[in-house]
């Protein structure tokens, strides 16, 4: 009997996965991953199509609130601040909600971007930005509403809405140029004391040429005299070396900003070391 059981329970899980049918969903979702200029760009949406209906001024009627799509709502990330108009929108991910017209279409950004349709209770204050665009006429119809990032140039794009014979795009810039000098400027000015102090303490883990991980951690100690941590690494390389001079001065001095700082734990390495060198 028990076995039977067992089939029976068998037979329904396999009947309960059989059953399970895929379609085609209505309108299927896309994505969008573009990189402008030096700023990474991504838009989610569902693609609702025409199917012999008029879209504009019917479907979606004139001036009024719409979700730009289908499903959930519409979602662009920015990677970085960008600029819409002169509005300056933060790095994030937001909504986009439109009001067409058929001349022009209001496109809202909008900092809600969770869940589905339009929002129930307007909440002014979430307008991340908000712009004009104007509608250009095309000679054929578009059958899927589509979204596109086009017009691409080192210093922005244009965010593009597409279906029957209606166009409109948003124009927006990124900080190309602000991030490309930056990074310039960082690695003509040759490594940080960070980079400094990695490559000394792997040197130092892995036994490599300490006269470099001394080095190194030289210069990392000479570009930040707060870094108790990085003191600490240095009097370490040079016990190795076997410079106790050396590494008594780089711990104490370490276990002085250590103490300033309040970490304890950087004051207990370092008093161990100087107890094992006889300086303590």
């Amino acid at each position: 009997m028990k076995k039977l059981t067992l089939l029976f329970c068998a037979a329904l899980v396999s009947f309960a996965v059989q059953g399970q049918i895929s379609t085609p969903a209505p309108s299927p979702a896309a994505k969008i991953k573009q990189v402008v200029g030096l700023t990474n760009v991504t838009v989610e949406y569902s693609r609702p199509s025409m199917r012999g209906r008029t879209i504009f001024g019917n479907l979606v009627p004139y001036d009024k609130l719409w979700r730009t799509g289908a499903n959930a709502r519409t979602k662009i990330t920015f990677g970085d601040d960008v600029k819409i108009g002169e509005q300056t929108v933060k790095a994030g991910t937001y909504a986009i909600f439109t009001k067409p017209g058929a001349a022009s279409w209001e496109v809202i950004f909008y900092t809600d971007a969770s869940g589905g349709g339009t929002p129930q209770d307007w909440d002014e204050s979430k307008v991340a930005a908000k712009t004009t665009a104007e509608v250009y006429s095309m000679p054929m119809d578009v059958q899927t509403f589509t979204m596109t990032i086009d017009d691409l140039n080192n210093n922005g794009a244009t965010l593009g809405m597409l279906w029957e014979k209606t166009y409109v795009g948003v124009p927006f810039t990124v900080p190309t140029s602000d991030k490309a000098v930056k990074s310039i400027e960082s690695v003509m000015s040759g490594p940080s004391g960070n980079d400094y102090f990695a490559a000394a303490s792997y040197y130092f883990e892995e036994g490599k040429d300490l006269g470099k991980a001394k080095e190194w951690i030289d210069k990392a100690v000479s570009m930040n005299d707060k870094a108790f941590w990085v003191m600490r690494q240095q009097s370490l390389i040079y016990a190795k070396m076997g410079d106790k001079a050396g590494a008594i001065k780089a711990a104490k001095r370490s276990l002085q900003v250590a103490e300033a700082a309040g970490n304890a734990d950087y004051v207990k390495m370092n008093k161990d070391s100087l107890k094992e060198w006889g300086a303590m």
